[in-house]
Formats: C-alpha cells, structure tokens, sequence
C-alpha cells in the first residue's frame, strides 16, 4: 500500500496555511506551546491533526500526531516516540533527525516533557533526557519505543473526523525497550519533587540537561 505523505490537495485552505507557515520542528513547537491542553472535560479523546485544528486544543498524544501530519510534509519521517511508565500515564512525542542526531517535539502538563533539541546521539539518549522530568509522585518511565505511523498502511491518521483508537492500540502493543534505573535515585527524585511542589506550589524547572530543552509554554516559566 502507499504510505507516502499525502498531497496538500488532500489539505483545506486553512489547513495548508499552517502547514506552510510551520515549516521546520523549532516553529511547531511554538505553535503547540500557545496551543491550549486538552484536559479532555467530555471524555478521552484522540484527534487527528484536521480535529485538532478544529477544536484548537491537543494532549500529547494528539500534539504528536499534529507535528507528524505537518513535518512529514516538509520531508521528516511521521516518527513517534512513546514513553510507559510505572503509574500507566504514558506519553508520546514526536521525534526526528537533524544532521545525524535526534530531537522532538512535545506538548504536555509538565514542563520537563516538551521539545527537545536535536543533540542527541540516539533515540536512548532522547528517551533518557526525559526520564528526570517524568519523576512525580506516581510517574516513572520503564520503557520507550519509537514508532513509525507509516506502519498503519492506509489508516487514516491524519484526516479521520472520529477518535482514532487504533492508533492508540498501534502505540500500546508495540514492544519497548527497557529503561534500567535506581530505585533511590527514583526516590531522591521524588523527594525532591514533592518539597519543591510543596514549598513554591508549582512544578520545578531545575532538572540537569535543561539546555537541551526547546522553549516551553508561558505558564511554566
């Protein structure tokens, strides 16, 4: 079947303007940075890129499959990474290669769990940058796993007007890799969070690699 990236014919007026104008991962992060969380207040949901644009708020999950839709037409790969961790709250971001090493794109409630730059050697590297951040009181990453959207043949990603739980299944059943960590320094961590979330009442920013992060949303800084 043919899995190339769709023509912008198949992409409303509308739609075609954001995909010229967010030309490269550095200006989709941006947008999805003032793009509103959705807190999901009806239900879960699982939007494509055409219903994000038209709800005009995305999760992770749906923030990822937005920049995969509109990067893919700029020429990188619809690649995905999805991170499991100990409490089920999993997350997903989107992934890519510049001049040799990985970066991504990200949108989520906390602020160690956005972009990143492209520095880093290996997909590994990228997921292991995230492990810090995803320290809460119940999080905790065991395993990642990239994906490549283009494995769903002709399911339709990009454009489907109904919650595409199949993509969901897609990323839940593939295999991961393993992440291997110190049950005290998950400790430490953890620690860590929960007096500084006591004490300033917001969630902390001062994590090791943070200059590799990519800007992240007003409300966090």
């Amino acid at each position: 079947m043919d899995t190339a990236a769709p023509p912008l014919a198949n992409f409303t007026p509308a739609e075609r303007r954001v995909v010229a104008r967010l030309s490269t991962p550095n200006l989709v992060q941006r947008y999805l940075n003032r793009l509103p969380y959705n807190t999901e207040p009806r239900g879960e949901t699982l939007r494509s890129f055409r219903q994000v644009l038209r709800h005009g708020r995305a999760h992770c999950s749906e923030a990822a499959l937005l920049a995969a839709c509109i990067l893919e037409q700029h020429g990188y790969p619809p690649l995905l990474m999805t991170f499991e961790s100990v409490d089920y709250l999993d997350h997903v971001i989107f992934v890519y290669r510049a001049c040799g090493r990985w970066g991504s794109v990200a949108r989520s409630r906390d602020p160690g769990l956005h972009g990143r730059k492209p520095v880093f050697r290996s997909p590994r590297a990228l997921a292991l940058s995230y492990f810090d951040p995803y320290i809460d009181p119940t999080g905790c990453i065991t395993g990642y796993a990239v994906v490549d959207l283009r494995d769903l043949k002709s399911y339709d990603w990009r454009f489907a007007r109904r919650n595409m739980w199949a993509v969901e299944r897609f990323l839940v059943r593939i295999r991961h890799k393993r992440i291997k960590f110190s049950r005290a320094r998950v400790r430490r961590l953890r620690a860590w969070y929960n007096g500084y979330r006591t004490k300033y009442g917001k969630k902390p920013l001062a994590y090791r690699g943070r200059e590799k992060w990519t800007e992240i949303p007003k409300e966090f800084r």
